[in-house]
């Protein structure tokens, strides 16, 4: 697995997905506040499964010098 998602992608998911999570604990939110645990996950291991099947990237070009 190459790594797809650079480093604001993988924070943004990484919080979003948290605040998510804490929301759908007490009760804000419906079950699907658990969704964010993907979010998290993915974040974490800097890979999405849909960027990679729509051949999408976040992460920065690195220069062929």
């Amino acid at each position: 697995m190459k790594a797809n998602l650079g480093s604001l992608d993988s924070i943004a998911r990484v919080v979003v997905g948290a605040v998510l999570m804490v929301l759908a604990a007490i009760g804000t939110v419906g079950w699907w506040g658990w969704l964010g645990a993907i979010l998290v996950v993915t974040g974490l291991i800097r890979f999405c499964p849909l960027y990679a099947l729509f051949g999408l990237s976040s992460c920065p070009l690195k220069s062929k010098e």
